[in-house]
């Protein structure tokens, strides 16, 4: 039985005056903090810089020429992050659609658009990738796994096409697990909380790690659980908290090394989902809903890489193989729009084929009575991803006038999806199981695509240097589908099965030149380009030549610094970029309306402003301060001789803020030789964006901007390596809408939002 589950927060209008010139600034850091390996001590105090791996080779975070933002496993744990939308908040300019788990459209620098996503997620150094559902819209479904046992996250602003390849065109997000080890080690950590106007939740997470074979193999565990109950009524149903969510996952790491300069990594990690969306109606509440079922989202993942390093003397060969297997289903509810062939018009058209042709009374009534028939009913989305990449790349390493990273790259990835129209039970509004179906289609959508890349830096003095990088893609792509349960109501009659290809190569370009002005100062200035794979439409009887779709580029032009000043006590990182995105993958209309698919038109510019500051201005206290300003427009009409889409020259890009950011203060003092105080307080500020691009569009939808605001205090005591805290998230309830839309169907107009104020304890110990 689907009964409710996600946890996120919520509401009350930004009344805050308080908080609000706190999140103005808004804050997030490249994050400085220990991590149980390798350890890195905050640049703050004089000692070393964090390593990074942002370019395939090992460097410091405050010399490397790029924008990052690098989070600690420490300062995840004391924020309280468990996820990609709590860890957003610290990122300048990261943006989430958060649709709940496995649902969440992911964007950096205002590069945001349906299709194959704009910014490519990483674990380790294995690549995952959204599924891309009926309208191969994969940026809308990208994989997310619970976030425990971290070393540290590597956010990657703007484009990434050398090194990454295709949908990192926003850029890369790194997700970099704590590795198997020589020690016994162990951590466990606990939580419970309870949500205004919902239920109560509870993690448990465990990790161990034990050295199974002296210098030659070990072994590191992770297991979780994560259950919550909603916090969204469904007023049609009468049921409460209605969005509960479980997800109960781990890993298992293995590392041989069986010689000094040589490294076997194994990983396979899994995570199952089972959760109810959290989807409310604005119009009938805060956090109500008026959805005729319940719609249940199941997904069990798993991924499997193999990475081998073997450093060579002056450079290492690096070879990482994985594969990605994801089951998942979905539903959105199509009761009401069943219901608007409800009227006397649709009968003549349907029984009589002609809406000139009233029916009589007798068919009315039956017409009526098959309407009445179908609802309430579901779409049912039921699909699987499979993804094998494989990688190898030769980068130097050690000092030298050049350093370099050369490598290929291949990806064969398979999606299979069904959109099938399904019965519920009108009393509990629970989808029928075994599913009675009365439409289904199948959709087939296989990816194939080979790359060889190559970057270079030459240091012409030791505080100049110059970068250049290449990548060559070719790939191809091909889309089957067919209607085997045709719904001749809707006018989708049966239709054999139907295969269209496409592809296309190409190159990506990118420059840097960076000067080191002094140890604590450097300057940068890159262009680089990004890129999209096209594909095929999905869409049954649209004619051929408007079947396929290219990729879409674009140029990032960006000028940054970043500064260690006050003898190091705060780290400054700026900068400024524009943005210039050609032959944008669009959702829009043929000419004559008639077809809804995805083409290429129009362009846009994105101009903006970001900046990280992490100040440490005394013993036991941190501040973090984050924020950016963006203007992103469109600069052509989304118009060509095929496709009538939305967009207008000067439309604001959809969801995309002009102003966000976040301010983080933590505070730990001993209050005994033994125990240490820890309070943490973290305010985040989104501006107001629209869910549309004209604002003539009468299906416009305007997200408020709000604050959340979120508490942490506690004891620690650093002997034992034990903390118990208090915390409150969202303390001022404020109502968080992140995603919302409209159409023209009755109660469409819907909303995605953090949770209310939640109220909860933790529990962790490190041994």
């Amino acid at each position: 039985m689907y009964n409710s589950r996600l946890l996120r927060r919520t509401r009350l209008r930004c009344e805050i005056a308080s908080t609000f010139f706190l999140l103005t600034a808004g804050a997030a850091m490249p994050a400085h903090a220990q991590t149980s390996q390798p350890p890195a001590a905050a640049p703050a105090d004089g000692g070393s810089d964090i390593v990074v791996t942002a370019l395939r080779r090992d460097t410091t975070l405050q010399t490397t020429p790029m924008a990052i933002t690098a989070l600690t496993g420490e300062t995840l744990t004391n924020a309280g992050v468990t996820n990609i939308a709590d860890y957003a908040k610290f990122v300048p300019a990261l943006r989430i659609q958060d649709n709940g788990p496995g649902q969440r459209r992911v964007s950096l620098r205002g590069v945001q658009a349906s299709g194959e996503a704009t910014v490519g997620v990483y674990y380790d150094d294995t690549p995952v990738t959204g599924s891309v559902g009926v309208s191969s819209d994969a940026a809308g479904r990208t994989a997310d796994f619970t976030l425990f046992d971290v070393n540290r996250i590597e956010v990657l602003r703007g484009p990434q096409g050398t090194l990454y390849g295709a949908s990192s065109m926003g850029g890369a997000i790194r997700v970099i697990f704590n590795k198997p080890s020589q020690d016994y080690e162990g951590k466990v950590e606990g939580q419970m909380q309870t949500t205004k106007g919902g239920g109560f939740g509870y993690f448990v997470n465990g990790m161990v790690n034990v050295p199974l074979v002296p210098d030659l193999l070990a072994a590191r565990a992770i297991l979780y659980r994560r259950d919550s109950n909603g916090y969204v009524d469904n007023s049609f149903l009468g049921r409460k908290n209605v969005n509960d969510y479980t997800a109960t996952g781990g890993r298992l790491m293995l590392r041989f090394t069986p010689a000094p300069n040589f490294t076997l990594d194994a990983t396979a990690a899994f995570e199952n989902t089972d959760a109810v969306s959290a989807s409310w109606n604005p119009l009938v509440g805060d956090y109500k809903s008026a959805a005729q079922i319940v719609l249940p989202y199941t997904d069990k993942s798993q991924l499997y890489s193999l990475t081998a390093a073997w450093d060579m003397g002056g450079a290492t060969l690096t070879s990482i193989s994985s594969y990605q297997h994801r089951k998942s289903a979905y539903a959105a509810d199509d009761s009401y729009y069943i219901g608007t062939y409800r009227t006397e018009a649709r009968c003549a058209a349907y029984v009589n084929g002609d809406a000139n042709s009233p029916c009589s009374s007798g068919q009315l009534t039956g017409y009526y009575g098959y309407i009445d028939s179908l609802s309430p009913a579901a779409i049912y989305y039921p699909g699987s991803t499979k993804d094998f990449t494989q990688e190898v790349r030769l980068s130097s390493s050690g000092e030298s006038a050049f350093d370099w990273t050369i490598g290929g790259f291949y990806q064969n990835r398979k999606n299979d999806v069904t959109s099938e129209d399904a019965r519920a039970d009108k009393a509990s509004g629970e989808i029928i199981m075994p599913v009675e179906i009365f439409y289904r289609r199948e959709i087939f959508d296989k990816l194939k695509q080979v790359a060889v890349f190559g970057e270079g830096t030459y240091h012409v003095t030791p505080a100049l240097s110059l970068t250049a990088g290449i990548r060559y893609f070719d790939y191809s792509k091909t889309v089957s589908g067919f209607t085997d349960i045709g719904w001749t109501l809707i006018g989708a009659p049966v239709r054999p099965l139907n295969t269209v290809d496409s592809s296309e190569n190409g190159t990506l370009l990118k420059f840097n030149a960076s000067w080191q002005a002094n140890a604590d100062m450097l300057f940068y200035a890159t262009a680089s380009q990004g890129f999209r794979p096209g594909g095929a439409n999905q869409v049954i009887g649209l004619s051929a030549d408007l079947t396929p779709y290219e990729s879409d580029k674009l140029w990032n032009y960006e000028v940054g610094t970043k500064l260690s000043l006050l003898g190091r006590k705060l780290t400054l990182n700026l900068a400024a970029f524009q943005i210039d995105w050609d032959n944008m993958q669009v959702s829009g209309r043929t000419t004559n309306g008639a077809f809804s698919f995805l083409s290429n038109a129009g362009a846009a510019r994105i101009r903006g402003l970001e900046a990280e500051a992490f100040l440490r201005p005394a013993e036991g206290l941190t501040l973090n301060l984050a924020g950016n300003y963006l203007d992103a427009k469109l600069t052509e009409d989304q118009v060509n001789d095929s496709v009538v889409a939305a967009g207008r020259a000067g439309d604001r890009i959809p969801f995309i803020p002009h102003f966000s950011g976040s301010f983080g203060v933590e505070y730990r003092m001993p209050v005994s030789s033994s125990v240490d105080f820890f309070a943490r307080g973290d305010v985040n500020y989104v501006g107001a964006s629209y869910s549309e691009f004209r604002a003539t569009n009468i299906y416009r939808v305007k997200m408020e901007d709000y604050a959340l605001a979120n508490v942490r205090v506690g004891f620690e005591l650093p002997e034992s390596d034990t903390g118990v805290y208090l915390f409150v998230n969202n303390i001022f309830d404020s109502v968080a809408i992140n995603r919302a839309s409209m159409s023209s169907t009755p109660n469409s107009y819907s909303a995605t939002s953090a949770a209310p104020r939640t109220v909860g304890v933790n529990l962790r110990r490190h041994f």
